[in-house]
């Protein structure tokens, strides 16, 4: 008898290190700048090749806002926003489509795109919301997307009004 029980002690043991060590091979490291679920957002997105090529032949890799959750939360809490890096929000309709930068904690670019992938406006540097209500930052034409970068992007790529930008790994993007 107390042979049968070192045996099922002894399969116990192996059986909870088996699944100790398989979670541990498992777990996500989390990036420390941002919140956790922000931070698998960025690495599902980046790992997607989604970009967005400026003018100037730049790009800007995007994380993608497609449904209603994705677009409210934007990038909210953030407390950067690397270089070379966005978020693009793509929208069911064209619309105009006004911003607002509640729970921002860095300044963004804004820019309004239409369905042919031209900039049809342009909002430079917005500053993060110090006042509750928070003010709508609208655009001055219908869009069918926003992307937003950190501030000061915009100028330094030199984008205007009427400049295209290409699209990359974003066709298979459901927008809701």
């Amino acid at each position: 008898m107390p042979g049968n029980l070192i045996m099922k002690l002894d399969a116990r043991a192996s059986f909870l290190a088996l699944a100790a060590a398989t979670a541990i091979g498992c777990a996500k490291p989390q990036r420390a700048a941002l919140s956790p679920s922000s931070a698998t957002a960025t690495a599902a997105t980046i790992a997607t090749g989604a970009r967005i090529v400026f003018p100037d032949r730049s790009a800007v890799s995007v994380e993608i806002a497609s449904d209603p959750e994705t677009r409210t939360q934007g990038l909210m809490y953030r407390d950067r926003l690397p270089d070379g890096v966005g978020m693009i929000f793509l929208f069911p309709t064209t619309d105009e489509y006004p911003f607002w930068m509640k729970n921002t904690l860095i300044p963004l670019d804004m820019v309004w795109i239409d369905e042919a992938h031209r900039i049809v406006h342009i909002a430079h540097d917005v500053p993060p919301c110090k006042a509750d209500p928070c003010p709508d930052y609208p655009p001055k034409a219908r869009a069918r997307a926003v992307l937003e970068l950190a501030g000061g992007v915009a100028a330094k790529h030199q984008l205007k009004d009427g400049d295209l930008l290409m699209f990359e790994g974003l066709d298979r993007a459901v927008v809701k």
